[in-house]
């Protein structure tokens, strides 16, 4: 993901505003390669969601950050499905920044 693509700059909006309202983020950076692929150094199972949000009192959100047009991959399917509604998982595309912003701003229900 290029540093200006959609899902970058709406990564940056979300890490400002949560930041803004308290939570702690958790990003694990992507660096390009010599052969102009992406990759994020993990160890584990690829399809982590992009961000992790945790405040004291409003709770921990996870982040998979997509564009408009974007797809879950096999993994990112794989990581909402086992996550089952246990956890507060969102998949946030620019259109959804105000929602984001008002969960954001208030405990969860």
């Amino acid at each position: 993901m290029g540093r200006n693509a959609p899902e970058a700059i709406l990564q940056r909006q979300i890490i400002q505003l949560a930041k803004m309202n308290g939570f702690l983020v958790h990003h694990s950076r992507n660096v390009q390669l010599a052969d102009g692929r992406w990759m994020t150094a993990i160890s584990g199972n690829a399809g982590f969601p992009d961000l992790v949000l945790a405040h004291p009192e409003r709770g921990v959100v996870l982040i998979e950050l997509k564009s408009d047009t974007g797809k879950l991959t096999p993994g990112q399917v794989a990581w909402r499905n086992a996550f089952n509604g246990q956890v507060e998982y969102w998949i946030v595309r620019p259109a959804d920044l105000d929602k984001l912003a008002k969960r954001l701003g208030r405990a969860p229900r």
